[in-house]
């Protein structure tokens, strides 16, 4: 599956349309997440990116490379997500969060993804899975964002 182009003007500004809306009474179609704890969870990703300091140190050794044999492909590959799956720990949003800050921080993290373009993400490496292209970076922003914005029926 090809999917929205985020560092495109058009394909961010699609996604931020359908954030939008969103509101803080929005009822997910499955899963157990509220609206405000998913915007948070989808801002996890970018969170490594901007904050890894937020995290610890990338994964290294033979859990990287476990990871990036196992991982990879379910992350930054073209197969969609299935409803309910597994959430790793880090992106895991139990608490109550503010609607409003999380879908503006949500927000302002991709319009940075789109303005720092796709040259920016060339070859870089990820906290967990290793290094990516361009492409693989976008696909694994866009296919969790689609997945979750469809959890929600957005």
């Amino acid at each position: 599956m090809k999917y929205t182009n985020l560092f495109e003007t058009e394909g961010c500004n699609q996604m931020i349309e359908r954030i939008n809306l969103l509101n803080s009474e929005s009822k997910p179609l499955w899963g157990k997440m509220t609206v405000s704890q998913m915007l948070a969870h989808c801002a996890v990703p970018y969170e490594y990116e901007f904050n890894p300091e937020k995290y610890g140190p990338p994964a290294s050794g033979i859990k990287k490379v476990v990871m990036r044999l196992f991982l990879k492909s379910t992350i930054a590959g073209p197969k969609s997500y299935k409803k309910n799956s597994t959430t790793a720990p880090d992106f895991r949003v139990a608490d109550d969060r503010e609607f409003e800050k999380e879908k503006s921080q949500l927000i302002d993290y991709i319009r940075k993804t789109q303005a720092l373009g796709a040259n920016h993400f060339v070859a870089k490496e990820t906290q967990s899975i290793g290094k990516l292209t361009a492409d693989e970076w976008n696909t694994m922003y866009a296919k969790h964002l689609d997945h979750h914005l469809k959890q929600f029926g957005v």
